[in-house]
């Protein structure tokens, strides 16, 4: 199996797993405050990357990886959980992952900036063609009714987008799972005293619901699925692999419509497929 293959496949794995964690976000943030949720989820999936860094006795990063790994912290351990915790008490999950069609934009954008990518000029023709479908159902059907969350989940995927190349371009080095595990021991002593901070006084109430939300987000969305991802990224291409989440918005609208009984507006539909369609077509000029 070439490179090329093999990051493509790992790419969606990641996308597979992160398709979850807007629904499972959504379930979570109903009984648990957004930021003990924030907070609680890197502190879980640290204390896991810690145990295997340990046991896979692997070396400290250099000093002048701690930038960049700063940046990874910043952006997928505290900056997308926070802002899309507090955009989902405000918006419906499948509103929400409507947004994720701006993430490959996003990702590309970085990878230009961060990652040193050069992709052919129709490529960003596609691509801004997506973005401009998503922002237009944006102002069509949210921006009148939650502006607060439609600006949050916007501000997510700026972070979000910085992070994975970030991300992507250290993983070249230093390997995908040692990337977010150090990241998160970075974080680590800011995200438990946060979450200790802010634990509930009493977790009476909370339901079994609630309870397996923070689990999917700390286990697959905090540390299992960027195993996956940042390894895609790197092998395939930041921008190439990036594409790869204009697939998130139909596994994680038919998760919201199934698990969470959540209404899916032909509207949502059409507008998620048109920027899948966009950004497929600009796929093939991403190198």
């Amino acid at each position: 199996m070439s490179k090329t293959t093999s990051g493509w496949i790992s790419g969606l794995v990641g996308v597979l797993i992160f398709s979850g964690s807007l629904p499972a976000t959504r379930v979570a943030v109903m009984d648990f405050d957004p930021v003990f949720l924030t907070a609680a989820r890197a502190a879980i999936a640290g204390l896991l990357a810690i145990c295997a860094l340990a046991a896979f006795r692997q070396k400290y990063p250099e000093r002048g990886d701690l930038g960049s790994l700063i940046i990874v912290a910043l952006g997928v351990v505290v900056g997308f959980p926070l802002l899309t915790a507090l955009a989902l008490r405000h918006v419906t999950s499948a509103h929400s992952i409507v947004f994720i069609g701006l993430l490959p934009l996003a990702t590309a954008i970085f990878g230009v900036i961060r990652g040193g990518e050069r992709p052919r000029p129709i490529f960003w023709l596609f691509s801004c063609a997506g973005s401009a479908l998503v922002i237009g159902f944006a102002a069509a059907q949210g921006l009148s009714a939650a502006p607060i969350g439609d600006l949050l989940m916007l501000a997510a995927v700026i972070v979000c987008g910085l992070g994975y190349a970030e991300g992507a371009k250290l993983s070249r080095r230093l390997g995908g799972w040692q990337v977010i595990s150090w990241a998160l021991v970075l974080s680590l002593p800011l995200m438990l005293g946060l979450s200790l901070w802010t634990m509930p006084p009493t977790f009476m109430g909370i339901g079994d619901a609630a309870w397996l939300g923070l689990v999917y987000v700390s286990l697959f969305s905090m540390l299992i699925g960027f195993v996956f991802w940042y390894r895609g990224l790197a092998l395939g291409g930041i921008a190439a692999v990036g594409q790869l989440q204009l697939l998130q918005p139909f596994f994680g609208l038919a998760l919201a419509a199934t698990l969470l009984n959540e209404h899916v507006s032909p509207g949502m539909l059409a507008v998620t497929l048109a920027v899948v369609l966009c950004v497929a077509a600009a796929r093939k000029f991403a190198r």
